[in-house]
C-alpha cells in the first residue's frame, strides 16, 4: 500500500507573533492553530478587545486541505484585496492549514497605498507563520483486531510504516492476541479488506 500525500497536512506548532513597520504605521502579526472555522472568531474578537485602538485587524484562515478546505479572509475596513487577500496568500505560500492569522494595524499618518498595504501585510503574515514552526498531522484510523496467535505472523505482514503502524497489543490469558492498528485514513478500506480475506474480527474505533 502506498502513501498517500491526502491522509498528512503541515499545521502550526505553536502560536507564532511578528510586526513590521511600514512608514511609522505597525503591522501586528500573529499565527493560531485552529481545528475548525469556530476557533478563528472568537481568536478574532480577542485581538478585536486587546488592540481596540488599533485602526484595523484584518485576518485570513485555512482549515483542511485541497478541494475541501474551507477559507476565510477579511479586510477589516482596508481597500478591498489589500488586507485580507494576502494574509491569505501568505498562508497558501507557507503550505499550512488549520490556521488562522490575523494582523493588527496601527496607522502612522502616511498612506502606504494599496501596493504598499498589500506588501506590508503579506510580509507580516509570513513572519507570523514562520515564527509558528510547522508540525506534520496524520489523518488516521484505529483498527482493533483480534487474532488467534498462530496467525499473528500473518496479520503483522499488513503493519506497513507509516501508512499501517502497530499501536499496541493485549494478551490475557484464554483469550485470543487483541491488536491495534492505526492506518492512514485514504488506505482503511484497503487494510479492511486484508482483515476480511483473511478472516479476521475487527471493529473501527473511529479517526485520530
Amino acid at each position: 500500500m502506498k502513501k498517500h500525500s491526502a491522509d498528512e497536512r503541515t499545521v502550526p506548532a505553536r502560536e507564532g507573533r511578528a510586526e513590521v513597520r511600514e512608514r511609522a504605521s505597525r503591522f501586528l502579526a500573529f499565527a493560531y492553530p485552529v481545528s475548525n472555522a469556530g476557533e478563528a472568531a472568537p481568536a478574532v474578537a480577542r485581538l478585536k478587545r486587546q488592540y481596540h485602538d488599533a485602526t484595523h485587524v484584518a485576518f485570513a484562515w485555512k482549515i483542511g486541505v485541497g478541494d475541501t478546505a474551507a477559507r476565510r479572509s477579511s479586510d477589516a475596513g482596508e481597500p478591498s484585496g489589500t488586507a485580507g487577500k494576502p494574509i491569505a496568500a501568505a498562508i497558501e505560500s507557507g503550505a499550512v492549514s488549520d490556521v488562522l492569522v490575523a494582523v493588527v494595524r496601527y496607522f502612522g499618518g502616511t498612506k502606504l497605498g494599496t501596493g504598499g498595504l498589500s506588501r506590508a501585510y503579506r510580509e507580516a503574515a509570513e513572519q507570523a507563520i514562520a515564527a509558528a514552526g510547522r508540525r506534520t498531522v496524520r489523518e488516521t484510523s484505529l483498527v482493533v483486531v483480534t487474532c488467534p496467535y498462530e496467525r499473528l505472523g500473518a496479520l503483522k505482514k499488513l503493519v506497513r510504516p507509516p501508512q499501517v503502524t502497530l499501536a499496541g497489543e493485549s494478551f490475557e490469558a484464554g483469550a485470543p492476541p487483541v491488536v491495534r492498528l492505526e492506518v492512514f485514513r485514504s488506505l482503511l478500506p484497503a487494510l479492511l479488506a486484508a482483515l476480511e480475506e483473511a478472516r479476521l474480527s475487527y471493529e473501527v474505533l473511529g479517526s485520530q
